[in-house]
């Protein structure tokens, strides 16, 4: 009974329930929990049937192949908690350099895959176009419809790229990070209604009960050896894009390994429906087109939610308040707030410092707190206010309707 109460108990609410998450928290801090210290404590309270895995000197800490105790309920507990020290771990790491040094080869090889990934798209799609001619299949209409959505998404990536690059500070203030979601919502709908005409011309062909004329027996083979050929270039490149350290980069990885799966399908579908049953070419398209539109209405979603301000889970919002906690002369921490505003996060601390502070001081705690907070890679911008107490109502409220016209 003693180890089930322990395992219930927050492991890491010993810097006080300023761990749990964010809020109006007024409760006292102290800055002498150090991760380090955190782990020891962790460890401590940890029951006899899980102590057997630890392992300090392991990265991932906790070794749960070593025991067969823990129910997959525990194990998901006692993994988010060492998922939480690890966090907190980079905070450490992160604010003992004093700039973030980028990798130049790294950077290098994230921009020539995303040079190669291009020029292929464009190379293929032009031929995937000529298939699409040459064999009058829908099911290479829709493969190819699929490979126009990978170009487009991959330009706007490109753009973007370049576009951060090159800012006006006077135009764009805040920098031009919100131009990718903002793009991929624009052509999103030009990609919907594309795919749902394939989807209708497709359904139209199966109501008509007409296939179209067979191939002849050159045609078939350019088709094979065009659809084949984009296939193993479209798998070298997912080989070559999935281990890269780049969130850009695996992103590419994923349009590649899903355009490996539209030309195959696309290819089969047209050979049997060519070969075997005319219907299985527009049944063909049918799925592909479903799959385009179903694919991308979630990458629209999600880029449509970064905009709107939806808040950071509640794993990176303990990483922030960790960071605020360990900063000098903050006697209590009132507020901590991340959400959304584009591809990163907008964070907000509200902190209360000792009253005899003079302005000086507290100007430079505050700048200090907000260039460490500006430094972790999830956020864009912070914002820190400064007070004296933290008993007062919040300072901002929340607008539940657009004002009105003033012309």
């Amino acid at each position: 009974m003693d180890g089930d109460s322990e395992a219930k108990t927050p492991l890491l609410a010993v810097a006080g329930k300023m761990l749990e998450g964010s809020g109006r928290q007024t409760r006292s801090l102290s800055r002498g929990y150090s991760v380090n210290s955190l782990r020891e404590e962790f460890v401590s309270r940890l029951p006899d049937k899980v102590r057997a895995a630890v392992d300090l000197e392991s990265v991932s800490l906790i070794d749960f192949s070593k025991t067969s105790a823990l129910t997959p309920g525990e194990k998901e507990y006692y993994g988010r908690q060492v998922a939480t020290l690890k966090s907190f771990e980079e905070v450490d790491s992160i604010l003992q350099s004093d700039e973030i040094v980028e990798d130049p080869e790294e950077q290098a090889q994230q921009e020539g895959a995303m040079k190669i990934s291009n020029y292929a798209n464009v190379v293929l799609l032009a031929f995937k176009i000529y298939a699409t001619i040459k064999s009058g299949s829908i099911a290479i209409a829709a493969s190819t419809l699929d490979s126009l959505l990978d170009l487009m998404a991959g330009g706007i990536l490109w753009f973007t790229h370049l576009s951060m690059t090159n800012i006006n500070i006077y135009k764009y203030p805040i920098g031009k990070l919100r131009v990718q979601p903002v793009g991929i919502i624009i052509f999103a709908a030009i990609m919907a209604t594309l795919g749902f005409q394939i989807l209708v011309q497709a359904v139209e062909e199966l109501v008509e009960d007409e296939g179209s004329e067979n191939l002849t027996s050159s045609q078939l083979i350019w088709l094979c050896a065009i659809m084949l050929s984009a296939t193993v270039v479209k798998l070298a490149l997912w080989l070559y894009c999935r281990s890269s350290g780049s969130d850009i980069v695996r992103a590419y990885a994923k349009d590649h390994y899903f355009d490996v799966i539209t030309n195959v399908v696309g290819l089969v579908a047209a050979i049997l429906g060519d070969k075997v049953l005319w219907w299985i070419d527009p049944a063909g398209a049918i799925v592909l087109a479903i799959y385009t539109i179903s694919n991308w209405s979630g990458t629209v979603f999600e880029n449509a939610v970064s905009l709107v301000g939806q808040s950071a889970p509640p794993e990176f919002l303990r990483k922030l308040t960790y960071l605020v906690i360990r900063h000098p002369q903050v006697k209590r921490i009132d507020t901590v707030r991340a959400y959304t505003f584009g591809v990163l996060y907008f964070v907000e601390v509200d902190i209360e410092l000792p009253e005899e502070l003079p302005l000086k001081t507290a100007h430079t705690i505050g700048e200090t707190l907000q260039i460490k907070l500006e430094k972790l890679p999830e956020v864009e911008r912070a914002f820190v206010h400064l007070d004296y107490e933290c008993e007062h109502k919040p300072e901002h409220s929340v607008l539940s309707r657009l004002p009105r016209n003033q012309d």
